[in-house]
């Protein structure tokens, strides 16, 4: 492992402590700072967009479509000049195929039982970028909804990439337990977000797309889809005007992060990985994209680890996942080192008035995000 800060990150869940470990590199001194500014000025926790892929939680997707419902329906109920058109509501056979179609392992299309169904994604993600617009140009849309669609339309993508993940993990969950992808998304409202260096540009290069139990990963913090996203979505699809106006490249770091609880997928030791990156990079080729142009930002940043002996003595995936399925909720995030600072996150999405904290934090001038 890289070097590490004295700067610890400490994450405390309901019944459990976790200690993190920041690389020492330039972007992970500033990520500790961007961090820092986030938990001093006390910005709000998403914890309605935090814990993604946990297959056996309480948010599954029929909890999920009731939500969606709820944001469409507000968005709808806004009098938008020009009007925007009326959007359906959804029900989870939207989204995932039914399981009484053949279910089996590996991307054979033959099997599509409990699967994700892309076209109820793809509409709802360009409902969103339609009403919401990018971190460079909002859309008019966004600027004259009220705090309480602005909420609404914010949900549209973060329900939208939850309920993919959900579907996802529910079918390993039966078909391969052991491949089930958990993860955490840590948000704040009104985060600021900053310029990558051209430093750091060849982080993406040294990690690309692999993914470690415990990693700590930069955040994605800005609209559109990555070109892996667009290649693995959309099953290696030919280059249209319309595919490259989604596409973004990374270029902004936040002092916000996400965490793999899944298990370890590397492309030096999963066979299956090694040909899905074959893949990607033979399209890449095709599509006269350069697999070793930095600034195409291909692949995750890799800015810590989780102390796995610390904090699970070095136990397997499956006995983490169990740990862990129980503490879905933050209650404080700290920084111990040289300087301490931290922050309690005292409500849950159990509280009555979860909606309405992140409402206050809209009236402050909130900025959407787009996640993973």
């Amino acid at each position: 492992m890289p070097s590490t800060l004295e700067n610890k990150l400490i994450i405390d869940y309901n019944n459990k402590k976790v200690k993190v470990d920041i690389y020492d590199t330039p972007l992970g001194k500033r990520f500790v700072e961007s961090l820092k500014d986030n938990l001093v000025k006390k910005r709000i926790l998403e914890k309605n967009f935090c814990f993604l892929g946990w297959a056996d939680s309480k948010r599954d997707l029929h909890y999920l479509c009731k939500e969606l419902n709820i944001s469409i329906d507000q968005i709808n109920s806004f009098d938008f000049n020009p009007p925007y058109q009326r959007i359906d509501p959804f029900v989870a056979d939207d989204f995932q195929y039914s399981a009484r179609l053949r279910v089996g392992k590996g991307p054979d299309k033959l099997t599509p039982g409990l699967r994700l169904k892309h076209e109820a994604c793809n509409l709802l993600h360009r409902y969103f970028e339609e009403l919401q617009g990018t971190a460079w140009q909002i859309s008019n849309y966004y600027k004259q909804a009220d705090n309480s669609t602005k909420y609404a339309i914010r949900q549209l993508n973060n329900i939208c990439h939850e309920i993919e993940s959900w579907v996802l993990s529910h079918r390993k969950s039966i078909v391969d337990p052991d491949w089930i992808r958990p993860s955490q998304i840590t948000t704040f409202l009104n985060a600021p977000r900053y310029n990558l260096h051209t430093e750091d540009y060849d982080l993406f290069k040294q990690n690309r797309y692999d993914r470690e139990l415990g990693g700590v990963y930069l955040h994605w913090s800005q609209v559109g889809k990555t070109l892996f996203e667009v290649y693995r979505d959309e099953h290696a699809p030919v280059m249209t005007e319309a595919l490259c106006s989604e596409i973004n490249h990374q270029k902004y770091y936040s002092g916000e992060f996400d965490i793999e609880w899944g298990d370890t997928i590397t492309e030096a030791t999963h066979s299956f990985k090694k040909e899905e990156m074959d893949g990607f990079r033979k399209w890449l080729k095709e599509n006269n994209y350069d697999w070793e142009d930095p600034k195409l930002s291909l692949g995750y940043i890799k800015i810590g680890q989780v102390d796995l002996e610390t904090s699970f003595q070095n136990r397997p995936f499956k006995l983490i996942y169990n740990s862990m399925k129980d503490n879905l909720n933050i209650k404080n995030i700290a920084i111990r080192g040289n300087e301490n600072f931290e922050n309690d996150f005292p409500y849950t999405l159990e509280s009555d008035d979860w909606k309405q904290i992140q409402m206050e934090g809209l009236k402050r001038g909130y900025e959407s995000r787009s996640m993973r």
